[in-house]
């Protein structure tokens, strides 16, 4: 178990701090006060985050860290914090280890002592949530789904049957091929689905799956899709009674109480479900 007070300790520290999602200004002051203050700044892309820093008179040392320079560019984030430098690394948009390997320097990290320090911010995932006028709580981010078909397919099974909201991540070249996946697989859902956020053309659009697959408005740019979850009775729906029953034996249940589960999750009266369960067992 470890346990950091990361302002009372005199270890480095490497600080994630979250940028603009599109909107430059939707940065915290604290955020720009870091980036000013650190040794060094990590990016996944230094053309990128250039705009940024500029905007905010920002001069600061900057690096590239990124998916396929992970392994020496994160050798190098630890030898300058092992130096007594203070480090930051931010992402192209919002916050960093969320669809990017920020979590792998972070766990690193910590795993030698140094201080993680979280700098809050933009991220496409709240306002995407908070606009699409479905159940916020619970809700599940799944980020990029797999882009082999089949891969994507068996992941989305996994949720069939969950109640909470889904958030996924995808790009217009591929929206309309996930969503079709995404209507086989958990059904004819209401969805809502944003893009450009924070930005000029920001979009908001909402309906059933079917219905957008249907009218196929024009989707440009990263996506956010927001899909309603499920009800998890359905999964007993394609039970007999006998693994319906089964079911509630394996969590412990004994057999009387597993039969007063089952009625309870079809809606029908005890007595009802023993005469089932007793028939086809005496088959």
């Amino acid at each position: 178990m470890k346990i950091t007070q990361n302002f009372q300790n005199p270890n480095q520290t490497l600080y994630l701090v979250a940028t603009p999602i599109g909107n430059l200004e939707d940065i915290t002051l604290r955020a720009i006060r870091i980036l000013k203050e650190v040794d060094y700044i990590f990016c996944e892309d230094t053309r990128h985050s250039r705009i940024l820093l500029e905007y905010y008179d920002i001069k600061n040392k900057l690096d590239s860290y990124f998916e396929f320079n992970k392994e020496v560019k994160g050798e190098k984030i630890i030898s300058l914090l092992r130096e007594g430098k203070s480090v930051a690394l931010i992402t192209d948009a919002g916050t960093p280890g969320i669809s990017d390997p920020g979590y792998e320097i972070a766990k690193l990290a910590i795993e030698l002592d140094f201080n993680v320090v979280p700098i809050p911010g933009a991220s496409a995932i709240l306002p995407a949530l908070i606009t699409s006028g479905l159940i916020i709580q619970p809700f599940t981010f799944l980020g990029f789904l797999p882009r082999v078909e089949e891969k994507q397919k068996t992941l989305l099974n996994d949720y069939k049957y969950r109640a909470e909201t889904l958030v996924i991540y995808e790009a217009s070249t591929r929206i309309y091929k996930t969503l079709e996946n995404i209507s086989n697989v958990l059904g004819n859902r209401n969805i809502s689905i944003a893009r450009e956020l924070t930005k000029k053309f920001e979009t908001i659009i909402r309906g059933s799956i079917n219905e957008i697959i249907e009218n196929k408005p024009d989707i440009i740019g990263e996506c956010v899709i927001i899909v309603e979850g499920g009800d998890p009775k359905d999964y007993f729906k394609d039970l007999n009674i006998d693994d319906h029953v089964k079911h509630y034996l394996e969590l412990g249940y004994s057999e009387k109480d597993s039969m007063k589960r089952v009625a309870k999750d079809l809606g029908k009266s005890k007595s009802e479900i023993y005469e089932l369960y007793k028939i086809r067992r005496e088959k």
